[in-house]
């Protein structure tokens, strides 16, 4: 099973037709400058709430959700009670889980997610309940065997216990296929046009020295269903080429990269064969660049154009730098000893689908 427990960040290619709504519950020890609890919701990949233990309110993050809970307050105050009413049992079943694994102290997490996918043109339905600890897979709820799953020996006990426990399956089931693509399909609604929009990025040609390979980079999409690959008359290129990922925006859009490693055996004149293509799922015309090294974007300046002066000074204070830090490493294992780096509508119940293993 794919490790889930990575929080930020999520590489993430889905159909344009398919919608997510996931909550991600995560309390912690020995993480300094860090909420002991945290629960994010996030609706289709954009953080939509939060809510921490020293705030104790559910924060609206988007605009579409800002409006909602404004015009549906009493769904602003069930997602409060909602996630405030598991915290102490999340922080019980952390410690727990310390001693299960036989631990003392140093930095543990124990996460859920929790949520579902809705395909809006087919309508099928999909839905999950999974823990982490420590980074790692520990239990997880089977919805077409109705059963948990241990990928951990030491969640055995509990998928015992918890297999037997038919209510507690039963909301599960429940809240899997019906209350919670209830919420997502309200929310998409809402948020028709930041949820539903499309937006087409920026491409560039970026190549840091002339032997290193060619980048190329595009941002400002959404949503993050979208593929970038580079091609050789046009047919995709697989060999010498490096796909990297999705990345979220500080707007809410996207960016990747895709990079060519042009081999010094390619002639200039054999440049005009590379395109590189960007295709975002449900737009019909797809972006394409020529390789064209006139509209290749890099820093790099040759060493012939550099002026000799400025070389040297760059040396020197580069040295006289080097002999600062050195005396003030020494300066502090003498005096201080060795520090440390800084580290910084639903009315139904719901509470055995938010309970965490013990």
């Amino acid at each position: 099973m794919k490790n889930i427990f990575l929080l930020l960040l999520l590489c993430h290619v889905s159909s344009a037709v398919k919608h997510s709504l996931k909550f991600f519950f995560t309390a912690s020890s020995g993480v300094p400058n860090f909420p002991e609890y945290v629960v994010a919701g996030v609706v289709d990949e954009i953080l939509s709430g939060y809510c921490d233990n020293n705030k104790k309110i559910v924060e609206p993050k988007h605009e579409f959700a800002k409006t909602f809970f404004k015009n549906d307050p009493q769904h602003l105050q069930w997602y409060t009670r909602e996630c405030l009413e598991y915290l102490p049992y999340f922080l019980a079943t952390l410690d727990n889980l310390k001693q299960r694994f036989n631990q003392s102290g140093g930095v543990h997490v124990l996460q859920k997610m929790d949520g579902c996918e809705w395909d809006d043109e087919t309508g099928e339905v999909n839905g999950f309940n999974q823990f982490g600890y420590d980074g790692e897979d520990f239990i997880y709820f089977d919805l077409q065997t109705l059963t948990w799953i241990a990928p951990k020996p030491q969640a055995v006990s509990t998928k015992l216990r918890w297999d037997t426990e038919k209510t507690r399956i039963k909301d599960n089931e429940i809240y899997l296929t019906d209350i919670c693509p209830g919420f997502l399909k309200k929310y998409v609604d809402y948020g028709k046009s930041s949820l539903q929009r499309k937006d087409l990025p920026s491409v560039s040609l970026l190549q840091k020295t002339p032997s290193s390979p060619v980048s190329c980079h595009a941002t400002g999409f959404y949503p993050d269903s979208a593929t970038l690959i580079w091609r050789k008359d046009g047919e995709e290129l697989h060999e010498d080429v490096d796909h990297g990922e999705i990345l979220p925006n500080h707007d809410g859009s996207f960016q990747m990269s895709v990079d060519l490693n042009l081999h010094s055996s390619v002639p200039p004149e054999d440049w005009r064969r590379y395109d590189c293509v960007f295709q975002l799922s449900g737009v019909k015309n797809n972006i394409v660049t020529k390789l064209d090294k006139a509209e290749i974007r890099t820093n790099w300046v040759s060493p012939s154009e550099f002026p000799a002066g400025a070389v040297i000074g760059v040396v020197v204070g580069l040295l006289l730098l080097a002999l600062c830090i050195t005396g003030l490493f020494i300066w502090r294992r003498n005096k201080n000893g060795f520090r440390p780096a800084n580290t910084s509508d639903s009315s139904a119940s719901l509470s055995d689908r938010n309970s965490a293993p013990d």
